[in-house]
């Protein structure tokens, strides 16, 4: 392709959603095409540039080095696009930041973090579970545990965590977590996504107690916030991340019933898409959630 030939734009636009959906019958889907018209567009694309962008294993498709190299690029440049179309739509007369968190971190740590932000009035909050389309929906950052989900985007590591038990200080529950009857734990599934969620066989590993609960008996819930929330309701003793419950437990709505132990094996992050990355207020905000994530290790390391 030579330097004064009109850009691909159709057929460069096939190959972002193709790459960011990994199918191009999610991408057809996504354009309101076929996927035989996403894939000619790809090949059409791959002919001007003299690469191959894909491997097409039957129904999957994965990224060449080419296409590796390409995407991050294409991704900023669409997402410029859709920023400055959706600035253009609204125009409002000051521009809110649209702030994408998972449910956990929103209740029991964004939240908190905020209160001493000035700019908290012109933010957008949205409580969502992963995976989120940051450009699709105009979310300007992420808060969520691991970043699997977003790969080439720009990753700020906010915290590490690990997991301690906790319950209502009027609860009337044992201090000692190996007292604590197999009725009064509450168990947490976060789903068949994660590899490892809070255990509390493996807790009690983790303190050097030799102690296996019986997983039927206790309460049962889907979500880190609910079991804090339940913890606090006085329905029996949950494990949550330690620095999620750090702020009720300085408050007293919650105790720590024994030390925190098994790490988690992915951070809490915050996640900015690159087109966004530069904007004054996204820095703003950025840094100072870093610097709330600093204070809180502090606070945790002199404890």
């Amino acid at each position: 392709m030579l330097m004064d030939d009109p850009l691909p734009l159709n057929a460069l636009r096939a190959f972002e959603v193709a790459a960011r959906t990994g199918s191009f019958v999610a991408a057809g889907a996504e354009l309101g095409v076929s996927a035989a018209a996403v894939s000619q567009q790809v090949k059409a694309l791959e002919a001007t540039l003299g690469k191959q962008l894909f491997l097409r294993r039957g129904n999957r498709i994965v990224l060449t080095d080419a296409g590796r190299t390409l995407y991050p690029g294409v991704d900023s440049a669409f997402g410029e696009l859709r920023a400055a179309t959706r600035a253009l739509r609204s125009a409002p007369r000051r521009e809110r930041l649209r702030v994408s968190v998972l449910p956990s971190l929103a209740d029991l740590w964004l939240l908190p973090a905020l209160r001493d932000y000035p700019g908290r009035a012109l933010l957008d909050l949205r409580v969502q579970d992963d995976p989120v389309d940051l450009a699709r929906e105009g979310v300007d950052l992420r808060l969520t545990y691991g970043a699997h989900f977003y790969p080439d985007l720009v990753v700020d590591v906010l915290f590490a965590d690990r997991l301690v038990a906790v319950a209502a200080p009027g609860a009337g529950l044992p201090d000692d977590p190996l007292q604590i009857a197999d009725a009064d734990l509450i168990h947490t599934d976060w789903g068949r996504d994660y590899g490892v969620q809070p255990d509390w066989a493996q807790h009690f590993e983790a303190l050097g107690l030799k102690r296996v609960p019986d997983i039927g008996a206790g309460l049962r819930v889907d979500s880190t916030t609910l079991a804090a929330a339940a913890a606090r309701a006085g329905l029996g003793a949950a494990l949550v991340p330690e620095r999620l419950a750090a702020g009720e437990i300085a408050r007293g709505t919650l105790r720590a019933l024994g030390p925190a132990r098994g790490g988690l094996p992915r951070d809490y992050v915050l996640v900015t898409p690159h087109a966004r990355a530069r904007h004054r207020g996204v820095q703003a905000l950025r840094a100072h959630l870093q610097a709330v994530a600093a204070r809180d290790r502090a606070a945790i390391t002199v404890v």
